[in-house]
C-alpha cells in the first residue's frame, strides 16, 4: 500500500516544483517503447526511401511527386527532430531535456506539421486539376510551378509559426513554457486558438474534402462517359485516353487515400489539444490521439508501397545498391523488368 502511494506522487525531478510523473509497470514500459522506436525507424527509413526514389529517379520528377517529395521531407524531419522526443514525453509524461529544447521542439513541430498540412492540401489542388481540367493541368502546372509552391509553403509554414509563438508570449523567455519542473507546454491566447483553428485545420480541410467531393463526382461522370462509348470510337486514341483517364482516376484515388488518412490522425488530435484545454496532458485520451498522430508521418510511405508499383520497384533498387551504378537516375521504374 505504501509502495503503490510512493508511485501516485512520484516527481519527475527530486524538486518541490517538479511535475508529477504518470507511473507505469515495467511491462507497459517495455512494449510502449518498443512501439516508440518501432514507429520511428518506420517514419526516418520509409520517408528517406521515398525522398531517394524521387531526388534520384529523373522519370519521378513530376509536379504531383515532388509535392509527395516534400510531404516525405516534412515526415522524415518530424522523425528525426521531433517523434522522438514526443513520443518519450509521451510514454513518460516527463520532459527531461531542458527548458530551451523545449522551446525549439515546439517551434519545429508546428513549422513540420504545418508544412505536411500545406503539402496534402496542395495535393487535393493538384489532383482536382488534372482530373477536372487536364488540358490546362499540362500547360500550366508544371515542375517549376509546383517547385514555387513548396517554397512558399515552407516559407509561409516558418513565418507563421514564428509569428504564433511570438505572439503568445513563448517567444520572449523559455521559462513560460512551462508550469512546472518536467513539463513541455505552450501558452495560447483565446484569440489565436481560433486563428490557428482556422487557417491550420478548418481552412486546408475544407478545401481538401471539397476538392475531392468534386473529383468524385467528375470521375464518375467520366466512368459513365466511357461506358457508353460505341465501338467505332474505340480507336488507338480513344484507348489511350481511356488507359490515361483510368491512371489518373487510381492516382487520385491512391492520394485521396492519403488524405482522407492524413485527416483522421491530425484532426481529433488538434481539438483535443487545442479546444479542450482541461484535458490532462498525460491523460489516455490525449496520448493515444497522440501516438495517431505521429504514426501518420510514419503511414504515407506503407500507402504508397501498397498503391504504387514503381515505389516498390524503387525500394528494390535501393536496397540492392543498383542506384550507385552509372546512369541509374535513368532506370525505368514503371517497367516491370527490373
Amino acid at each position: 500500500m505504501e509502495q503503490s502511494e510512493l508511485q501516485a506522487v512520484e516527481n519527475c525531478f527530486e524538486s518541490n516544483s517538479s511535475c508529477q510523473k504518470q507511473v507505469r509497470s515495467p511491462a507497459v514500459y517495455v512494449v510502449m517503447y518498443i512501439s516508440a522506436v518501432a514507429v520511428v525507424m518506420l517514419t526516418v527509413c520509409g520517408n528517406l526511401v521515398v525522398i531517394i526514389s524521387i531526388s534520384h529517379f529523373k522519370q519521378l520528377h513530376t509536379p504531383t511527386n515532388f509535392l509527395m517529395l516534400s510531404l516525405a521531407v516534412a515526415d522524415f524531419l518530424i522523425g528525426v527532430a521531433v517523434m522522438p522526443f514526443s513520443l518519450i514525453l509521451l510514454i513518460e509524461t516527463c520532459w527531461y531535456f531542458g527548458e530551451t529544447f523545449c522551446m525549439l521542439y515546439k517551434i519545429l513541430f508546428f513549422i513540420f506539421t504545418s508544412v505536411s498540412i500545406g503539402n496534402v492540401a496542395y495535393i487535393a489542388i493538384d489532383r482536382y486539376f488534372v482530373v477536372c481540367y487536364p488540358l490546362l493541368y499540362s500547360t500550366k502546372i508544371t515542375v517549376n510551378v509546383t517547385a514555387s509552391v513548396i517554397l512558399l509553403i515552407w516559407l509561409i509554414s516558418i513565418l507563421y509559426n514564428f509569428v504564433f509563438m511570438y505572439f503568445n508570449g513563448n517567444m520572449g523567455g523559455v521559462e513560460k513554457l512551462n508550469i512546472c519542473l518536467g513539463d513541455c507546454v505552450l501558452f495560447i491566447s483565446k484569440s489565436w486558438v481560433i486563428i490557428d483553428l482556422l487557417f491550420t485545420l478548418i481552412l486546408p480541410s475544407s478545401v481538401m474534402i471539397t476538392l475531392y467531393f468534386k473529383i468524385f463526382v467528375v470521375a464518375r461522370q467520366h466512368a459513365r462517359a466511357i461506358s457508353t462509348v460505341t465501338e467505332q470510337m474505340r480507336s488507338a486514341d480513344g484507348d489511350n485516353n481511356k488507359i490515361s483517364t483510368k491512371s489518373e482516376w487510381k492516382a487520385a484515388k491512391t492520394l485521396g487515400i492519403l488524405v482522407i488518412v492524413f485527416l483522421l490522425c491530425l484532426v481529433p488530435y488538434y481539438i483535443c489539444s487545442l479546444v479542450l484545454k482541461n484535458v490532462d496532458r498525460s491523460s489516455l485520451v490525449l496520448s493515444v490521439l497522440g501516438w495517431f498522430l505521429y504514426i501518420n508521418s510514419a503511414i504515407n510511405p506503407i500507402i504508397y508501397a501498397l498503391f504504387y508499383p514503381w515505389f516498390q520497384r524503387s525500394v528494390k533498387l535501393i536496397v540492392t545498391l543498383k542506384i550507385f551504378k552509372i546512369e541509374s537516375s535513368l532506370i525505368n521504374v514503371f517497367s516491370k523488368h527490373i
